[in-house]
């Protein structure tokens, strides 16, 4: 039992430590995005055309390094201001994972490994595309609906006093340490569930379990549902079940955890009808399942 705590122990210490800083960068660029980015930017660079503004969308998400969780209120505050409602949907489910900062720390978790690297942004840039078709599909083409809820947005009370400011760098700091320890509560406890499944779950069971192709990205995903991680340290994680699980259910715990967990699910809720926030639910998780299980046939 002492050898199995201590092997848990190192295994937890280790994904801590490499993770850290990758955390604490994500943190500070997504509040260099919310200060400094004019809420007129996106507006600006998107065709009004709703299925248009699809590939812009996913483009532009590419650039900004903000967490699942910063850019929901973002994306609802544009929405409100003209954003096309299927290109908001694609930088929910983008910006997560197609920015610098997530690319660097997968590279580094995977960096004996770049296929997985290359899948993991690859799928993750498909299913985004999948995901604002069918917002637009069955919510925005439909005559009717609105975003019918008026709650308040923080990052609109206020504007950047500009790039030299004092009170715009010390705002920076503000949200900087309090997303880097909000996240890094949900990664922490994230990291050692991670670590006691490792050491102490049935390895027989997991290799049962992982052997089949429909079940196994099944796992995954509803594991990076639960732990709730943030894009750019889950990489540290996902490397950790890489000699347990095939390179596609890999894949599916890489996309579909930045897209959709559970810390988020509660902030969607509280920012988008719930209407949206089911149609959101269910194409994501059917284009991440669909697309991984296609994956691995045709790839072998």
């Amino acid at each position: 039992m002492l050898e199995t705590m201590h092997n848990a122990s190192m295994i937890f210490l280790s994904i801590v430590f490499e993770s850290a800083p990758f955390i604490l960068m994500g943190a500070f660029f997504s509040s260099l995005v919310l200060v400094f980015i004019p809420k007129e930017f996106f507006q600006k660079y998107l065709p009004a055309n709703p299925l248009l503004s699809i590939p812009p969308a996913l483009i532009l998400s590419a650039v900004f390094p903000v967490c699942e969780c910063a850019i929901i209120p973002v994306i609802r505050g544009l929405v409100r201001k003209g954003m096309p409602l299927c290109a908001g949907a694609v930088f929910l489910v983008a910006a997560p994972i197609l920015n610098p900062i997530v690319l660097a720390s997968s590279f580094y978790a995977f960096r004996f490994d770049l296929q997985v690297v290359a899948l993991r942004f690859g799928v993750a840039a498909l299913v985004a595309v999948l995901v604002g078709l069918a917002v637009y599909i069955f919510l925005e083409s439909r005559p009717g609906f609105k975003l019918d809820r008026q709650l308040p947005m923080s990052f609109e009370k206020q504007a950047s006093p500009g790039f030299f400011s004092f009170a715009s760098w010390k705002r920076i700091f503000d949200h900087t340490v309090d997303e880097f320890f909000t996240v890094g509560k949900y990664f922490i406890l994230g990291a050692g569930i991670a670590s006691l499944f490792q050491t102490m779950l049935s390895q027989q069971m997991v290799f049962n379990l992982a052997e089949s192709v429909f079940i196994s990205p099944l796992i995954m995903m509803f594991m990076a549902y639960v732990l709730s991680l943030c894009s750019t340290a889950d990489a540290f994680v996902a490397a950790s079940f890489a000699h347990t699980f095939p390179t596609m259910s890999i894949v599916a715990f890489l996309v579909f955890g930045p897209m959709l967990d559970i810390k988020n699910t509660a902030m969607l809720l509280g920012y988008f009808p719930v209407r949206f926030v089911v149609v959101f639910v269910i194409s994501v998780s059917i284009a991440v399942y669909l697309t991984v299980v296609t994956l691995h046939h045709i790839l072998g």
